[in-house]
């Protein structure tokens, strides 16, 4: 007899992905997009598992037993690192306790799923980032008399002054700035939090001066994007990955440790952190400020 297909594990995974993750959550699309892919892909481990169609399956079918050895397979066939690993199973530990608000008569089935544990492991590459000397001479290879230099030391001064994330910053217009005391900056986050940073004065005369050469060309209202390239167009992280790797080159001709090391955007955030934590300042504040896990990360390097 041809199993009968319930509707009940569509529902809940319909209502987790387009109404639990965005609206009560306030994640964002590309941690969504995460999610699903790590759903999708423990669906068809099931199914592969039970003979069965994914149409067919059932929220029975989801147990704790089933998710380790969905791990095992992630590292065995797919040759994925334990990040990877531990990333699939928070999806899934996030779906479990929706599942278990919605229905606490399964609060046994899913704690199980809750209780199969994250993989430790040593991170396979350091972290990197800019000493003092080597981010002197970034600094000092951008050449400010143009107005493509200017808005690049703004930018990577910026970058450098909130640690914040590269899609951060790009995605700042000009009303995001306060540029009267106090100082500040409003990044829209992950999940679509807001923090506000503070700016340090000369973070402050460098956007300033980047607003001021952009005015003289282009016509700025506070609702456009803070960086542009020639063509008045968002700048990308493409593009400030190149830019960075352009003046790093520049900079290793003054400070030889820098042809070593592997630098991309992100590693201004690692800098920023580092430079906090060595300074003194909490690490409360400083985790507020940056707005993630990236201590957590950095705290051994400091």
């Amino acid at each position: 007899m041809k199993r009968k297909t319930s509707p009940e594990l569509a529902q809940l995974i319909q209502r987790f992905f387009e109404e639990y993750l965005p609206g009560l959550r306030g994640m964002s699309t590309h941690t969504i997009r995460s999610y699903r892919d790590a759903v999708v892909l423990f669906l068809r481990f099931i199914a592969r598992e039970t003979n069965r169609g994914i149409e067919t399956l059932q929220v029975t079918d989801l147990t704790a037993t089933r998710v380790e050895g969905f791990l095992m397979s992630l590292e065995r066939e797919r040759h994925n690192g334990i990040t990877t690993r531990n990333t699939r199973l928070a999806a899934l530990h996030t779906f479990a306790r929706f599942v278990v608000l919605r229905q606490p008569q399964r609060l046994a089935q899913f704690q199980a799923i809750l209780n199969v544990p994250f993989k430790r492991g040593a991170r396979e590459t350091p972290i990197e980032y800019f000493d003092s000397r080597e981010l002197e001479a970034l600094f000092k290879s951008i050449d400010r008399a143009s107005p493509q230099g200017t808005r690049d030391y703004a930018l990577f001064a910026l970058m450098f002054n909130t640690g914040g994330r590269v899609q951060e910053i790009l995605n700042l217009n000009v009303q995001d700035l306060r540029l009267e005391s106090p100082y500040q900056v409003r990044l829209h986050g992950k999940g679509n939090k807001v923090r506000v940073c503070p700016l340090w004065p000369a973070t402050v005369k460098c956007l300033r001066a980047h607003l001021e050469q952009q005015s003289r060309t282009l016509d700025r209202p506070d609702n456009v994007r803070l960086f542009s390239n020639r063509n008045g167009a968002p700048l990308t992280r493409f593009g400030v990955g190149y830019l960075l790797q352009k003046y790093v080159a520049v900079a290793a001709e003054r400070v030889a440790t820098l042809r070593g090391k592997s630098l991309h955007p992100h590693c201004l955030r690692h800098t920023t952190a580092l430079s906090l934590l060595k300074s003194g300042v909490d690490f409360a504040t400083i985790s507020q400020w940056l707005g993630h896990s990236t201590l957590n990360v950095t705290m051994r390097y400091a």
